[in-house]
This record gives structure tokens, sequence and C-alpha cells, in this order.
């Protein structure tokens, strides 16, 4: 593995089931699983994945197309539904869904002409969120020593 290759984020606890991942280059993106009043705004974990899912196949879809003609409305809905079993808490039936418009003129037409390939090709081959999932990979998960916590 190059170090081009690795990505990473760092996650802080802020409070109480409240986080903020930290990206390595300085981004944040402040998540949680609690609120104090029972309506937070906060996305959970599962709801960033199911972002994830989106946001790498939309961005994906929208270079290829983008490129022809500007669209006039493009949105990306990612479900899944949440079941506990014999293998423990877990995403299935997880489904992307396009709504894409382009104006009239024939750089839209061609733009309307890639865009079922694009999808293909994304959920194929390029989207690294959707094609880890689908593929599946080990998760190592560790403790590190503290100096102030002995393990």
């Amino acid at each position: 593995m190059t170090e081009d290759s690795q990505r990473s984020v760092v996650i802080e606890r802020t409070g109480t089931g409240h986080f903020v991942a930290t990206n390595t280059r300085g981004g944040t993106l402040r998540f949680g699983t609690a609120s104090d009043d029972g309506h937070s705004t906060e996305f959970t974990p599962v709801e960033l994945l199911l972002a994830a899912i989106g946001g790498c196949t939309a961005a994906d879809v929208d270079v290829a197309t983008s490129r022809h003609a500007e669209p006039t409305r493009f949105s990306v809905s990612v479900t899944g539904d949440k079941i506990s079993d014999e293998q423990g808490n877990r995403l299935t039936d997880l489904n992307v869904t396009f709504t894409v418009a382009f104006p009239d003129g024939e750089p839209a037409d061609r733009a309307r002409a890639i865009l079922p390939r694009a999808v293909r090709t994304s959920h194929d081959r390029l989207c690294t969120v959707s094609r880890t999932i689908e593929l599946g990979t080990p998760v190592t998960t560790t403790i590190e020593p503290t100096a102030d916590d002995t393990l």
C-alpha cells in the first residue's frame, strides 16, 4: 500500500453520543447517536454510510454526465433496511435511486444517453464505497494504550 492510497479519518467524542470526524485535510463532520431532547438533527453512523454510498456514486455519475450538460435536477436517494439477526446488526436491501433531469438540446440528449452507462459503471467498477460493501473486506479493531490508561 502506498501513502497516496491510504484514506483516514479521526473520530473524537464531543459529548455523550456526539462525535466529530476530521479528515486529513482538516474537514469536519459532526454526527451522533443521541440527543439531549430526543430530536437530534445530526446524522447517525448508519445514515452516514447511506450518504457515503449515494455520494460516491453521485460524484461518479455527475462527472460523466455534466461534461455534456448541466442537470436541471440531480437527486440520489439511498435506502436500506436495518435488521438484527444471528449475524448481528446490519443493513439489507440497499437501494440507490437516481432522479436526474436535463434541459432540452443536443448536449443534454448526450448526457441522458450516457446516464444509464454512468450509473452502471459507477456501481460495477468506480464507487469505492459500494464496491467495498458488495465485495466485503475485513475490519480490524485494536485498542491502543495511552499514557493515562493501562489495559
